[in-house]
């Protein structure tokens, strides 16, 4: 069920509200968080949150006209349904000591993938470093700069459909929630 906004709830989950975001959308997001961080900050180079942070840091880094790198920083455990503490899978990169740096992820939540990104930049030395985020929650942990802060369950474009075996199907979280 869809609301004028574009927000979905199922039944079964009235309290849940998602919004589904498309390419086209994206992209836009991108745009608008690269104007309010050029507006507000110069960073020098933006290091992207693997996996899905690479995706908005890169278009951001694009936009922008700096310098990428990414960071590997997951909460994978082997079963998608848990969520663990997230833990960092490769070290910050040497290169971003002393320039100013802008850290991406795709959302934040309790703020613990960029808390953990931070202390690691911070140890290789930046002049500066800010977090950023194309989608932030209203409560808990704030990125310096986001392009659009709500409540809704965020379903990305590249997060819609996974591969099970060698075909692709509607990711299982987004089982009745998404029309396919």
């Amino acid at each position: 069920m869809t609301n004028p906004f574009g927000y979905m709830s199922t039944p079964e989950a009235t309290t849940q509200e998602y919004i589904e975001v498309d390419w086209a959308m994206f992209g836009e997001l991108c745009r608008a968080l690269a104007l309010k961080v050029a507006r507000e900050y110069d960073p020098e180079v933006i290091v992207g949150i693997a996996r899905a942070g690479v995706i908005p840091g890169a278009v951001v880094a694009s936009i922008l006209r700096l310098d990428f790198y990414s960071m590997n920083i997951s909460r994978r455990s082997g079963d998608e349904t848990v969520r663990e503490r997230p833990e960092i899978l490769s070290a910050a990169p040497r290169q971003l000591a002393g320039k100013r740096v802008l850290i991406v992820d795709e959302i934040t939540t309790s703020g613990d993938t960029l808390r953990l990104a931070l202390a690691a930049v911070r140890d290789v030395r930046p002049a500066e470093v800010r977090t950023a985020t194309s989608f932030a929650r209203t409560t808990g942990y704030q990125p310096d700069f986001s392009a659009l802060t709500m409540d809704a369950n965020v379903i990305f474009p590249w997060d819609r459909k996974i591969f099970d075996g060698d075909e692709l199907v509607v990711n299982p979280r987004y089982e009745g929630i998404l029309d396919e």
